[in-house]
């Protein structure tokens, strides 16, 4: 997990970068495992980042969160952006209940909502001191992606 021990890449995830495998293969068997649906983005067969749908329950199950994560080497380079696509082609086909697919991104991680621009998302609006990050309030960008909106 090349991405999980990169400070430039965990600057904007909810975790501090790995400093050892153990921590790699307990993330793998505690979270990726047991996910609903959880891929790993992938580059000549070799896993250089990941991305998930989560979902909700209840009055919520027509909403699911996604979320992506990639090796900073491969920025800027179409990856993420395709992966995203790949996803929407198939989540709201696989999980017919979903009507909307959201990503909440840090309003300065420009590369992320830049991705879901292209991809088609709407940005929906800043929700200020939204989210506490390594002890900081956080404003975050809502995007959102309606199963009646894309075209695949």
């Amino acid at each position: 997990m090349v991405w999980a021990s990169d400070e430039k890449v965990t600057r904007f995830c909810t975790w501090e970068p790995y400093t050892n495998k153990e921590d790699g293969l307990n993330y793998i068997k505690n979270t990726v495992v047991p996910h609903p649906w959880f891929r790993a983005i992938c580059v000549d067969d070799r896993p250089v980042g990941a991305i998930s749908v989560s979902a909700n329950s209840g009055n919520d199950k027509c909403r699911g969160e996604l979320g992506y994560v990639l090796a900073s080497k491969y920025w800027g380079k179409g990856i993420v952006t395709r992966a995203v696509k790949m996803v929407v082609d198939t989540i709201f086909v696989e999980w017919p209940h979903l009507e909307r697919l959201e990503a909440l991104v840090d309003v300065e991680n420009v590369g992320s909502q830049r991705v879901l621009e292209k991809v088609g998302f709407q940005r929906e609006g800043v929700l200020r001191k939204y989210f506490i990050l390594k002890g900081r309030s956080r404003d975050m960008v809502m995007f959102s992606l309606l199963s009646t909106d894309y075209q695949s």
